[in-house]
């Protein structure tokens, strides 16, 4: 029986990287625990993350501001779940997801604007989690803010509103050992199968 259908946005070009392991590691321990799949590999995919002149233009305006990027939508509302898999660089987000978010969250899919403050419109996401590496320290990313965790544990969250939400970080990725990352996908394996 499945757990519901969960949706992994992946964000890595490489697929030698430890960030592909990662997400071979989330894809794989989901789909043994029950759940439905939804493997969203965005560089695999040839998802354009620009956001075009008519496309911004037409952002407010729904359904149509949906129609350059239906599948993904459909992919979105589909989701009962939401676990994204990226490393951060320089303090940020891949461009190619925040693209996703940029291109894919509008109004009216994941959030409503009623009188001008943001409603959360993806509530049937009841799990979120994200599972990503940083090259530099936490205290490096501390000191710039940690933008990344904040926009997920902060704005997705938002949007969602989820009763269990999970932000997994492997600082100092530049200087980790064979064994700490070992040690990193044994807690990602750990966590995806209480997900």
């Amino acid at each position: 029986m499945s757990l519901g259908r969960v949706l992994v946005l992946a964000a890595h070009p490489c697929a030698e990287s430890f960030s592909q392991a990662l997400h071979r590691t989330v894809v794989e321990t989901l789909r043994a625990r029950g759940w439905e799949v939804d493997d969203c590999d965005l560089y695999a995919e040839g998802f354009d993350p620009v956001l075009s002149e008519a496309e911004r233009r037409g952002y407010h305006t729904s359904p149509d501001n949906i129609a350059p990027v239906a599948d993904y939508v459909a992919r979105v509302r589909a989701a009962d779940a939401l676990v994204m898999v990226f490393p951060v660089w320089n303090f940020g987000y891949p461009a190619i997801l925040k693209g996703f978010l940029d291109r894919v969250f509008l109004p009216d899919v994941s959030f409503k604007l009623v009188d001008g403050k943001v409603r959360p419109n993806l509530t049937h996401i009841k799990r979120l989690a994200a599972v990503t590496t940083y090259g530099g320290t936490r205290t490096r990313a501390l000191l710039a803010g940690d933008p990344p965790r904040h926009c997920v544990k902060r704005a997705v969250w938002h949007v969602c509103r989820p009763f269990k939400m999970r932000y997994l970080a492997l600082y100092d990725m530049n200087r980790a050992s064979d064994a700490k990352r070992a040690a990193f996908l044994s807690k990602v394996t750990r966590e995806m199968e209480a997900f």
